[in-house]
């Protein structure tokens, strides 16, 4: 594991993920035309009608291009082709890797807000990753009320109001990519774990009343994919290191 002050590279040509590394990618979602139109060929028939459903042109895009560079990264970990990658989802949608890739123990977690997008990737973890567009219009108040523990509205409100906006956006990043790590999504209510939000101080996972081990078992980590931005990143267990690449449109 490593601290919050990630320095976000170019990748080599050749890239290996090691059993003892996470991977996190970020990329823009916006593309040259070129581009853009490659994407929409590396997703699936049933992807393309996916993104073809949205009415604004602009999330037609964003979608498009936030799951055609996950099949194309996906598909670079595994030395294979875009179009022979497919998925499953367990019972609350959380995406895997189908056969005969799911042998892999390849895991990987994607999330896009506004015009940015993150990716992270392991092996034989359990990961989740997620961003925010820290928009500044948010009722933070009356949401971090009726969404956060107790604790964390606490904390939240002895913080300065110039301060109060970027605590709520890493506190919504963080406990996000907690339950898509752990896969169960919102049938883990929100308000029944605790993390870290004051700004500056390191991401942490303090409670759990679900799950009495967890603060022992998963690793929280603040991102930061760049300004405006709140990033976090939750992944099973403490023995591994953290590298960060930028994904570069062509």
């Amino acid at each position: 594991m490593t601290d919050s002050h990630q320095i976000w590279q170019v990748p080599p040509q050749q890239i290996t993920l090691s059993p003892a590394e996470v991977h996190v990618w970020k990329a823009p979602l916006t593309a040259p035309e070129h581009e853009y139109t490659a994407l929409q060929q590396v997703l699936s028939p049933d992807e393309r009608e996916r993104a073809a459903r949205f009415y604004f042109e602009k999330h037609r895009r964003s979608w498009t291009i936030a799951h055609g560079v996950l099949r194309t990264l996906l598909a670079r970990y595994l030395n294979t082709s875009t179009h022979k990658l497919h998925f499953v989802a367990n019972k609350y949608g959380k995406p895997a890797l189908a056969a005969p890739f799911a042998e892999t123990g390849l895991q990987f977690n994607l999330s896009h807000s506004a015009e940015l997008a993150l990716y992270a990737f392991t092996y034989q973890r359990q990961i989740g990753v997620d961003v925010e567009y820290m928009r500044q219009n948010v009722e933070c108040d009356l949401l971090a009320q009726s969404h956060f523990s107790a604790a964390e509205y606490r904390a939240l409100q002895t913080l300065p109001a110039s301060l109060q906006t970027k605590a709520f956006f890493l506190c919504w990043a963080r406990k996000e990519s907690y339950i898509k790590a752990k896969g169960i999504g919102l049938s883990l209510p929100l308000t029944q774990f605790d993390v870290s939000l004051i700004p500056d101080e390191p991401a942490k996972l303090l409670d759990s009343r679900e799950e009495p081990q967890a603060t022992t078992h998963w690793s929280l980590n603040a991102l930061e994919p760049g300004n405006d931005y709140a990033g976090a990143l939750t992944v099973e267990g403490f023995d591994w290191h953290l590298h960060c690449w930028q994904w570069i449109m062509g």
